[in-house]
């Protein structure tokens, strides 16, 4: 069975068409494809000076709230001694049956001794108890007593009022710093 031309060129044409119909598809799919491309960065560029902006912003914050962070943590560790040394000497004053009455603590200020480089804070302390319980107190503070401490004391001034049983004791605290 032979094929007329007529049957071959409607062949032809068919196929001609369905190859131009899938290229017009592809075309246009292609063409609309790179137009949403094309809004997208258009978009982005819109958005890009305020994103810089922000940005340099956050930066800022940044480096404030880290400046922020190194003061408070410079400041951090010394209200944490005073405070550990607080809770030592109410622990000791327990421990020798005295009371402290007032407890004042100046902030540490590092010291240089030898090769070693100490925190130092400076107390006053006012204790109140028998006078033998007293003189335990300034004893266990110059040798810490029963206690480990990770710290040593130097007692600078005992004011005894032998009438009232209260004491005042002006002392350093020495603690080793790293």
């Amino acid at each position: 069975m032979r094929l007329s031309k007529k049957v071959w060129l409607i062949a032809g044409i068919a196929v001609l068409a369905v190859v131009l119909g899938f290229l017009f598809s592809s075309y246009f799919q292609t063409a609309a494809e790179h137009r949403e491309l094309r809004d997208r960065h258009t978009l982005a560029q819109d958005r890009l000076p305020g994103l810089m902006a922000q940005k340099a912003d956050l930066t800022n914050q940044e480096s404030q709230a880290r400046s922020s962070l190194e003061t408070s943590q410079a400041k951090f560790p010394q209200s944490v001694e005073s405070i550990a040394y607080g809770d030592d000497l109410f622990n000791i004053a327990d421990e020798s049956n005295v009371r402290i009455t007032k407890l004042t603590a100046s902030s540490p200020v590092d010291r240089q001794v030898g090769a070693i480089t100490y925190s130092v804070s400076s107390f006053v302390v006012v204790v109140k108890g028998d006078v033998k319980d007293v003189l335990d107190f300034v004893h266990a503070l110059r040798t810490t007593g029963d206690f480990q401490l990770p710290w040593s004391t130097h007692v600078k001034v005992v004011i005894i009022a032998y009438g009232s049983g209260q004491a005042t004791i002006n002392l350093d605290i020495y603690g080793y710093k790293r």
